[in-house]
This record gives structure tokens, C-alpha cells and sequence, in this order.
């Protein structure tokens, strides 16, 4: 499976404020870009924790994009994944309408009413055993979902190209495991700050080895810039 990141960063490399509250980095035609990148994927994937902060609906914007991908008999909208250990995506949470296939990442812990809550509000729900950390669930983290392990699950329900859109954990999660081909960043004029704020790349950090990125393109959007990343083997 080819995967993508992209994400939005101030130019201290935060993604939110350390509210986690939604906030604006790019603009209109950085958003065009994304709707690109989404129209080309099979999937989009996201930790639960963006869910949750964001409610996001990971669906095209430009309906000449829906068309083209039915043309080329695709779903009109590429399926959405939720990475959620222990199924707390909310039931009316828009990424479960119908406007797409929701696929939700769970772990063995994830409590088997929560299980059949989620898949009667419309999610397919793949249970995935235990392994490598990813979205921080709490103070006392359950088992998580293996990075690995969700991937190859995709892949066997068709998901070829995979896009990763967040939050900071699941970024750092995929740059472990090794998964990440190439990483998409768009950097905004601005300034957060804040230890606490989120960043591209949360969870334990690398300290030996880290991941190898090889600058591919450049391109001056809105009053940022996108850097655009091939990442060498996948790992760290």
C-alpha cells in the first residue's frame, strides 16, 4: 500500500493550539490541493482524537471530483478510517453518514456494545489486535491498535492508496512502523507556540535513528508554502 501524509503547520511546527481547537493554517488554495490529494486516495485516515476535537467529514469538495472518480467506477468520495482503540467515536459523528465508507480501527478492548453502537450507526468496524501506539486514548491507555496490522486490513478491503491526515500521534505512528511513503506539509505564516500544542510528529519521539526524507518539490500556496517529502525505506 502507497501512503500518504499531509498536514498543515505554523512555522513552529504545531498544528493546533495547546487547547487542541480547531484552527486555521492554510487557505483556499491549499484547500484545493488537499481535495487533490483526497481525490486520488482510496482512503483518508485519522486518529480518533480528531474526531473528536473536529468532527471532520473527509469528503471531497469539488463535486467535477466526484464525477471523475464515478466515471472511473470509484466511489464518488474515498472511504474514511478512524483509528480508535477503544471505540469512542461518537454515534452521530459525521464521518458516519453515508456519504462514504467508514471503516473504525478497533482494538480487542474496545467493549463489544460500543462495537455494535458504532456498526449501527453506519461504521464497518475492524477489530485489530493489539501492538504499536497510536492516537493517545488516555491516561491509562488499553491496548492499541497495531499500525501494521489495520493496514494490511485495508488493504484486503481494496484501500491501495491510503492518505493520513492526522492527528500528531498517528503521524508518529506511521513514521515508526515504517508505513509512510510520502509526506505532504504545508507550512502557514504563523506562529502557536505552546509545549502542549500538538505537533506533526507527537508520541515518544525518535532518538537514534529517524526517518529519512528527501525534498521532492516546493510550492508557494496562499502565504505559506507546501514541502513535499519522498520518505527513503519507510524506516526510522
Amino acid at each position: 500500500m502507497h501512503v500518504v501524509v499531509n498536514a498543515a503547520q505554523s512555522v513552529d511546527g504545531k498544528l493546533a493550539t495547546r487547547r487542541r481547537e480547531q484552527l486555521r493554517i492554510s487557505g483556499p488554495e491549499d484547500f484545493d490541493r488537499v481535495d487533490r490529494v483526497r481525490a486520488a486516495a482510496d482512503a483518508v485516515l485519522v486518529g480518533v482524537g480528531t474526531v473528536l476535537a473536529d468532527d471532520p467529514h473527509l469528503t471531497l469538495d469539488e463535486e467535477d471530483r466526484r464525477v471523475e472518480r464515478l466515471r472511473n467506477g470509484r466511489p464518488g468520495n474515498p472511504a474514511r478510517v478512524v483509528v480508535d482503540s477503544t471505540g469512542r467515536t461518537p454515534t452521530d459523528a459525521r464521518i458516519l453518514d453515508d456519504a462514504a465508507t467508514t471503516y473504525l480501527l478497533v482494538s480487542a478492548s474496545a467493549p463489544p456494545e460500543r462495537r455494535e453502537a458504532l456498526a449501527a450507526a453506519g461504521a464497518e468496524v475492524v477489530v485489530v489486535e493489539g501492538g504499536s501506539g497510536t492516537e493517545r486514548e488516555s491516561e491509562s491507555d488499553g491496548d492499541h491498535v497495531d499500525l501494521v496490522a489495520g493496514i494490511h486490513a485495508l488493504a484486503e478491503r481494496g484501500i491501495d492508496r491510503l492518505m493520513v491526515e492526522g492527528g500528531g500521534e498517528v503521524i508518529y505512528s506511521c513514521f515508526a512502523a515504517g508505513l509512510v511513503d510520502e509526506l505532504h506539509v504545508y507550512v502557514g505564516s504563523m506562529v502557536i507556540g505552546g509545549r502542549d500544542a500538538p505537533t506533526l510528529a507527537d508520541g515518544e519521539g525518535f532518538t537514534e535513528a529517524f526517518p529519512r526524507l528527501d525534498l521532492v518539490d516546493t510550492e508557494r500556496l496562499d502565504d505559506g508554502i507546501v514541502l513535499s517529502y519522498e520518505v527513503g525505506d519507510g524506516t526510522p
